[in-house]
């Protein structure tokens, strides 16, 4: 039996280099903007509110629900969420 080895966890699942890339780019934004969030200590709705979401949607973030969020709508909550590190290191 031949044992393969990947470099991370979307490399493994994906389908090629460039499904990785942007499960990768959509796993740092949506990580960096959770912690970002939670930083905040708010509560759901006003957190929700400040990024212009449904509460909804924030719990789906909150929970790296990745399916949900392709990678423009992370960039857009990024921007919003003036988390500018993020952007950078994911880029």
């Amino acid at each position: 039996m031949k044992v393969e080895t990947f470099g991370s966890v979307w490399d493994a699942i994906s389908d090629s280099p460039a499904e990785a890339a942007d499960l990768t780019a959509r796993s740092d934004f949506m990580s960096a903007l959770a912690a970002h969030v939670r930083a905040w200590n708010l509560p759901p709705d006003a957190a929700a509110a400040r990024l212009g979401i449904a509460r909804s949607r924030l719990g789906e973030l909150l929970r790296g629900k990745i399916d949900m969020f392709p990678l423009a709508a992370l960039v857009n909550l990024v921007a919003v969420a003036e988390l500018h590190d993020a952007a950078t290191s994911a880029a």
